[in-house]
C-alpha cells in the first residue's frame, strides 16, 4: 500500500467535518481525543492528547458505543481488534511451560499487534502496520476504500492474489469480472465479529465456526446434487470450492523476530514461494466437511521466537505447518481442473513429505494424503 504525504496524515478537513459529519455534532475533538482547550499555545493545548481514541476496550465501549452499542461489544472481542486468534493456535504448540507462555507473550506484544485493529483504523485512518494518516481530513466513513484498509493488513498474500499482482498469475475472477471490493463478500457484522443477530461471535481463531463468507451463498447452483455440471455433483461433499477453483498462491516461511540493540523489535523471512497444494482437511467437522483443501504454508518454524527464549514452542508438532487455506484467487478454469487426469493421479499438486523440511514431517502427517486419487480410466 502507497504510503500517504505527510501532510495527508494529520490534515483534518474541519469545514467539512464539522458541517457535514455527524461525529462532529455529537462530540469535540476533547471528547475523543483529550488535550486542553482554551489555549493558543501548542504544546499546552496538545497535552494528553490520545491519538487514537479507539485502541482500548474502555474508550471503544464509551466512545462508539454510545451509539453503536452491540457493534462496540462484539468489535472489542473480534479477531479484529487483539490477537487471541494468535494465542490460539501459537499457543497450542507451546506446551505446558510457564517460560515459555511468558515468553510468548513478551514476543507477541513486540512483534504481532501491529495488525489488530482500531475502529479508527478501519473508519477514519489507514492502520498503523503501513504508517497509519488520515483517509479522508478525518471524515468517518462507514467503508473507506479497502485499498486504503484492508490492505494494509491483508496484502502481501490477500491483495496480491485477489488483484493479480503476483506475476504470472491472473487476477481473482470476482475482481476482474466484477470489480468487487472486500465487503462485498466480508460484511460488516463479520468484520465486526458479530453473528446473524448482532451477538458477538466467540471465535477462537480464523477457522472457528461455519465458513462465512460461503461460496454457495452466491451459487447455489454449484451445491452437491443441485448443479447441471456434473463435477460440482460427484465431488461437493469431498473437495472444498477451493481446491478445482484455486490457482497458485503464496506459501512464508521462517519468521525469526528479534530486537536490535537499541530494542526496536525486527524479524527476518525466508523468501515467500508460489505454489499450489492440496491435502487432507485439518479443520474437517460439520462446519467444513470436505475430505480435500487447498493447503498454504505457514511461516511457522521452531526457532521463530527463539530470541526470547529456548524451546519455547515445546509441543510444535501439535499443528501442521501446511494450513488450511481460502486463497482469493479463484478462477472458473484451472490447471487441475481442465481434465479430470489434471487432478487425479497429479502428484505435483498434493502435498508430500518431498515438500516438507525435517522439522516439520511429524506436525504435517495429518495432511498428507495416504495415497492420491486414482487417474480416471485406469
Amino acid at each position: 500500500m502507497p504510503p500517504l504525504e505527510a501532510w495527508q496524515k494529520v490534515y483534518v478537513d474541519a469545514k467539512k467535518f464539522v458541517e457535514t459529519d455527524l461525529h462532529a455534532k455529537t462530540a469535540t475533538c476533547i471528547d475523543c481525543h483529550g488535550g486542553v482547550g482554551e489555549t493558543d499555545d501548542m504544546a499546552a493545548a496538545h497535552e494528553g492528547v490520545v491519538v487514537d481514541p479507539t485502541s482500548n476496550i474502555e474508550s471503544v465501549q464509551k466512545l462508539c458505543g454510545a451509539c453503536h452499542g452491540n457493534i462496540s461489544n462484539a468489535q472489542v472481542v473480534s479477531l479484529h481488534f487483539d490477537s487471541h486468534g494468535y494465542d490460539t493456535i501459537i499457543g497450542q504448540r507451546l506446551g505446558d511451560a510457564p517460560a515459555s507462555h511468558a515468553a510468548w507473550k513478551e514476543a507477541e506484544a513486540n512483534h504481532c499487534s501491529s495488525c489488530h485493529t482500531t475502529c479508527g483504523q478501519c473508519h477514519i485512518s489507514q492502520p498503523t502496520s503501513v504508517g497509519g494518516g488520515l483517509i479522508s481530513g478525518h471524515q468517518f466513513k462507514s467503508v473507506q476504500a479497502f485499498t486504503r484498509t484492508c490492505t494494509g493488513c491483508h496484502g502481501s498474500r490477500i491483495n496480491s492474489e485477489y488483484t493479480g499482482l503476483n506475476e504470472g498469475i491472473p487476477a481473482d475472477v470476482h475482481w476482474t469480472k466484477a470489480g468487487m471490493a472486500c465487503f462485498k463478500c466480508h460484511t460488516g457484522p463479520e468484520l465486526h465479529g458479530m453473528n446473524a443477530d448482532g451477538e458477538p461471535l466467540t471465535k477462537t481463531e480464523r477457522y472457528d465456526g461455519a465458513a462465512s463468507p460461503a461460496c454457495t451463498s452466491c451459487h447455489p447452483d454449484a451445491v452437491a446434487g443441485k448443479s447441471d455440471i456434473q463435477q460440482h455433483n460427484i465431488h461437493g461433499e469431498k473437495l472444498a470450492c477451493q481446491v478445482c477453483h484455486s490457482v497458485e498462491n503464496k506459501s512464508c516461511y521462517s519468521c525469526h523476530v528479534q530486537q536490535n540493540n537499541e530494542g526496536v523489535p525486527f524479524y527476518k523471512i525466508e523468501p515467500s514461494v508460489m505454489d499450489f497444494k492440496i491435502g487432507l482437511n485439518p479443520k474437517k467437522s460439520a462446519d467444513r466437511p470436505w475430505d480435500y483443501v487447498v493447503l498454504r504454508h505457514a511461516p511457522i518454524d521452531p526457532d521463530n521466537f527463539a530470541y526470547y527464549g529456548k524451546d519455547i514452542m515445546g509441543n510444535f508438532d501439535a499443528l501442521p505447518t501446511w494450513k488450511y487455506a481460502t486463497p482469493h484467487n479463484i478462477q472458473r478454469n484451472t490447471p487441475q481442473n481442465a481434465t479430470c487426469n489434471s487432478c487425479h493421479g497429479n502428484a505435483d499438486i498434493f502435498l508430500s513429505e518431498a515438500d516438507l523440511r525435517p522439522y516439520e514431517i511429524e506436525a504435517n502427517q495429518g495432511v498428507i494424503p495416504a495415497k492420491l486419487p486414482a487417474p480416471m480410466g485406469q
